[in-house]
């Protein structure tokens, strides 16, 4: 009895470690799917992402391409519109008027008359501007207007 006692104990034996082995695989099998699962899911995301950054890298490469071809273009712009006529005129009156200041700067004397009559030609084109010097002018006649009128008439009258 003592051998079947064995036998029974090696047999119930054997049958739980079989049990526990199933058991075991079958958790394994569990997770290897679990994890092949959790591998695609991240390798569908990390294509989705690459084929988004690449889509977006290739509209970054054709936005940049167009930027550059209207930079240029606006170069070519700029650079016609400065050979335009009148463009030299205003580079001249540039000129001139840096001349006028360093004159005023240097002669004392100058300075003053040139900011008077300045000051006042501009007030008076304020004023022109906003429509009260003409209705001044046509209701009351300026004395100054008059011997203007007869030197200019006089000057005509000696070249005749």
């Amino acid at each position: 009895m003592d051998w079947k006692s064995f036998l029974i104990g090696l047999a119930v034996g054997a049958v739980i470690a079989l049990v526990a082995l199933f058991w075991q695989l079958a958790k394994r099998s569990k997770e290897k799917a679990v994890h092949k699962a959790e591998t695609e899911k991240l390798r569908t995301m990390l294509n989705d992402r690459m084929d988004l950054e690449s889509n977006g890298l290739s509209s970054l490469k054709v936005e940049l391409e167009k930027l550059r071809k209207e930079n240029e273009n606006l170069r070519v712009t700029v650079n016609s519109l400065s050979q335009k006529p009148g463009r030299k005129e205003v580079q001249r009156l540039q000129v001139y008027q840096d001349a006028v200041d360093k004159l005023i700067i240097s002669s004392p004397g100058f300075g003053a008359a040139w900011h008077t009559s300045l000051k006042e030609a501009e007030s008076e084109m304020d004023k022109t501007y906003a429509g009260t010097l003409p209705f001044f002018k046509k209701v009351i006649p300026q004395k100054s207007a008059a011997p203007t009128i007869d030197l200019v008439e006089a000057d005509r009258n000696d070249k005749n």
